[in-house]
Parts: C-alpha cells; sequence; structure tokens
C-alpha cells in the first residue's frame, strides 16, 4: 500500500496554527476589500430584517383570522344562550304556580326576553 503524501494546507497544520492562518487571511481579505466587505453586511443586515419583517406580517394576519374565528365563536354562544334562556322562561311560564319562573327570573337578573 502507498502511503498519503503529506499535504502543505492549513487542514494539516495544527488546528491553532490553522486557524490563526485562516482569520490573517480574512483579515488581510476584509482590509483590501473594505467597502465589499461592508456592503455584504448591509445586504445581509437588510436581508434578515426584510425576513423578520415578513413573518411577522404573517404572524399578524394569521392573529387577525383567529380574532375574527373567537368573535364568531363568541357571538354564536351569545346566541344559544339566549335561546336557551328564553326556552327556559316560555317553559317556566307554563308553570301554574309561578315559582320556577319567579326563581329563573331571579336568576336571571329579572330581564324577560
Amino acid at each position: 500500500m502507498a502511503s498519503p503524501t503529506p499535504r502543505n494546507s492549513a487542514g494539516s497544520r495544527d488546528p491553532a496554527k490553522a486557524l490563526t492562518f485562516l482569520s490573517s487571511n480574512f483579515v488581510d481579505n476584509v482590509k483590501k476589500n473594505k467597502h465589499d466587505f461592508f456592503q455584504f453586511i448591509a445586504v445581509t443586515g437588510i436581508l434578515l430584517m426584510s425576513c423578520q419583517s415578513l413573518s411577522q406580517k404573517h404572524l399578524v394576519h394569521d392573529l387577525e383570522e383567529d380574532t375574527e374565528a373567537l368573535r364568531q365563536e363568541r357571538d354564536s354562544l351569545a346566541e344559544r344562550m339566549r335561546h336557551i334562556k328564553g326556552s327556559l322562561l316560555r317553559e317556566a311560564s307554563i308553570d301554574s304556580t309561578g315559582a320556577f319562573a319567579a326563581r329563573l327570573r331571579q336568576l336571571f337578573g329579572g330581564d324577560d326576553q
């Protein structure tokens, strides 16, 4: 078997030296291309803010839909309660003694429907 030939790259060096080498190259590139680097950072920031804004827009839209669904459910429950209350009062009014109707009126706050 042939032994692999040693490579003279950043990967075969000591990891600390490789990291130092990469960071120094990065810093040198940034110094050479300052304008491009700052433009890249600015565009990246704008892109991230746009993504966040879009996410918040969808969140607000979903919350508006939930609010409308809850409003409809509340209205439906209020209508059912009015219907049940009216039905109970009608049935209670059939009672000849009136005790049941009086008790229901007391429970419902005395308002007739």
